[in-house]
């Protein structure tokens, strides 16, 4: 049990029996009235975020969130696989709980996993990866009815835009979060 006085910027809260994460929070004194907390939360699994006001001093329940450094090893035809940095223990997460990261996910990579009492919450990448450019047409200079990008194909199969001097082999930098195109790499 915590206070809404307590609360700071990624702590997870148990509202309800759902698992929210605070994103923001900040304390409002109305000219009449008491003192309330308001916050922006974001739902643990399904990425929800939502407006929530808290009279001052209101208990909320805290859950307990482990973050773990994982290795990804291979996905397996029913889910991905990882190992635990720490101890070397493998842990099976389903494609619901990898969710969007799968399109980034390089076997190998260290990512760090959310856990709540033993069961895995989310998977969260690095806001940036390195990957391979497996498949682009290419460029023709002069051809700007694209904004100058271009749809490529990258070693995890997902698809980006890409300026149209990218070429078959090139290391690109992609956010993880957006699918975004952010440089070449070396």
């Amino acid at each position: 049990m915590a206070s809404t006085n307590d609360l700071k910027n990624g702590m997870v809260l148990d509202l309800d029996g759902q698992l929210w994460s605070v994103l923001w929070f900040q304390h409002h004194k109305p000219g009449k009235g008491n003192t309330v907390v308001r916050t922006k939360l974001k739902h643990v699994l399904s990425g929800k975020v939502v407006d929530r006001t808290f009279n001052s001093d209101t208990k909320v329940d805290t859950a307990n969130v482990d973050r773990r450094e994982m290795q990804y090893l291979y996905h397996d035809g029913d889910g991905y696989v990882f190992m635990d940095t720490a101890n070397y223990e493998q842990m099976t997460l389903s494609e619901q709980v990898v969710g969007e990261g799968k399109d980034y996910l390089l076997e190998e990579q260290v990512v760090t996993v959310a856990l709540h009492e033993e069961n895995p919450l989310y998977v969260d990448l690095p806001t940036s990866v390195e990957l391979e450019i497996t498949y682009t047409e290419p460029g023709l200079q002069g051809d700007r009815s694209t904004g100058g990008t271009k749809p490529a194909t990258v070693q995890t199969g997902k698809q980006i835009q890409v300026p149209l001097f990218i070429t078959n082999g090139e290391k690109v930098k992609v956010d993880t979060r957006t699918g975004d195109y952010l440089g070449r790499v070396g």
